[in-house]
């Protein structure tokens, strides 16, 4: 069995973005040399998502759209936010998005449905963040 990990780093400009990761996890699946297996990717911080749907612009700001609407961005409206921090709309957005998904991979590439990319999704961004590719298989 082979297993390959590597890390990808991501520093969004804005507070709030959808970033297209697939390529990136892509070409770590072709250094691994994994032909047959599973591809782990997770967002190593607890105000970031890693999520799998449609490469559409419209959508993504759907997305953000609705978890703002869920977890509105407010610095006075949250326990967490006494400790000095104004992100306390980022946790719950990470929870709602999701922390990591899995990939099946299949003759040595990823096995998507039709339209299923990738995303980082970034909810109090700004600064460097890590997201983990873990691949195992033969």
């Amino acid at each position: 069995m082979k297993s390959h990990t590597a890390y990808l780093s991501i520093k969004t400009d804005e507070r709030y973005a959808v970033v297209n990761i697939t390529s990136g996890v892509e070409a770590e699946l072709k250094k691994s040399g994994v032909k047959e297996g599973l591809c782990l990717v997770n967002s190593m911080h607890i105000t970031s998502s890693v999520f799998i749907n449609d490469n559409e612009p419209g959508l993504h700001q759907d997305f953000l759209e609705w978890v703002e609407k869920l977890a509105p961005y407010d610095p006075g409206g949250y326990k967490h936010n006494l400790t000095g921090e104004d992100n306390g709309d980022a946790h719950l957005k990470r929870t709602i998005m999701g922390r990591e998904v899995v990939v099946a991979v299949t003759e040595g590439e990823l096995d998507f449905g039709p339209w299923e990319r990738i995303f980082y999704g970034e909810f109090d961004g700004q600064r460097s963040k890590r997201v983990l590719i873990k691949i195992i298989g033969e």
